[in-house]
């Protein structure tokens, strides 16, 4: 069984460093439905997986220039308050009920099946963009815009695990749709980390982290991640937003079913 948790961990790492997409949404799943761990603990073991993974992701994709700096401090600037009032929300009142999850799951896998058609149809949404500059947020609207989603990922990352790659994806694309595709994996991959360390450190406190688990996946990740991260500016852009387009629809299939 160890030596199938490294194998997984390698592939979703690999995943994340080319996409900046598939930690929690892949993950998640994969712990829970493959192999029977259950719900509370493959949040709080992936969310730590995700920190500690994506911080090698991080490391690499700012070595090769492809991290937006100021889009990930206005990510961050939503995120982790939020994150910290849900950890705080959960301890108190508890985690939420089966039919409020599976609402946040639908919820998030429709946002995943934007994130593809904005993928997909992106020099369209450029050429249109350029066409109507009016219709595109600037300056304090676009900072408003992306706190505020980074604030909304904060209480949903929190919660399940998911949506720090496939929301951030989404928001990536659909505010700054000029942004390179190596550049949204970068600045994806980025800001989820001090997101992810706080919700993790919340799980911790929750005592819904298992470290044996953990451990076998960090051994295949790592590498995996920064082998990805390594590969995803050297990747055509065509083919980058092919795989994109294609991990994103494995994975709103995978929440919906």
């Amino acid at each position: 069984m160890t030596l199938t948790y490294i194998i997984s961990g390698f592939a979703v790492g690999t995943l994340v460093g080319l996409t900046g997409v598939g930690g929690g949404s892949l993950m998640t799943p994969l712990l829970t439905l493959l192999f029977g761990v259950s719900p509370s603990v493959a949040v709080g073991t992936d969310l730590a997986f995700a920190s500690i993974t994506k911080s090698a992701g991080t490391l690499t994709h700012r070595l090769r220039g492809t991290v937006e700096w100021h889009v990930v401090r206005l990510l961050c600037y939503g995120a982790l308050p939020a994150a910290l009032v849900t950890t705080l929300g959960l301890k108190l009142f508890g985690t939420l009920d089966k039919e409020i999850g599976q609402i946040i799951r639908y919820s998030i896998a429709g946002s995943v099946f934007l994130t593809v058609i904005a993928i997909l149809y992106r020099s369209k949404l450029v050429a249109w963009i350029n066409a109507h500059p009016e219709r595109q947020l600037q300056g304090r609207k676009l900072a408003i815009a992306t706190v505020t989603a980074g604030a909304v990922l904060g209480v949903l990352v929190t919660i399940s695990s998911i949506g720090a790659g496939a929301i951030g994806a989404t928001i990536l694309v659909l505010l700054y749709p000029k942004m390179p595709a190596a550049h949204v994996a970068g600045t994806d991959i980025a800001y989820a980390v001090p997101l992810t360390a706080i919700a993790a450190f919340g799980h911790w406190y929750l005592g819904s982290i298992d470290w044996v688990l953990l451990g076998s996946l960090l051994i295949g990740s790592l590498p995996g991640i920064t082998l990805g991260s390594l590969a995803a500016k050297a990747v055509p852009e065509k083919l980058l937003r092919g795989i994109l387009a294609t991990t994103l629809t494995l994975v709103a299939c995978k929440l919906v079913m």
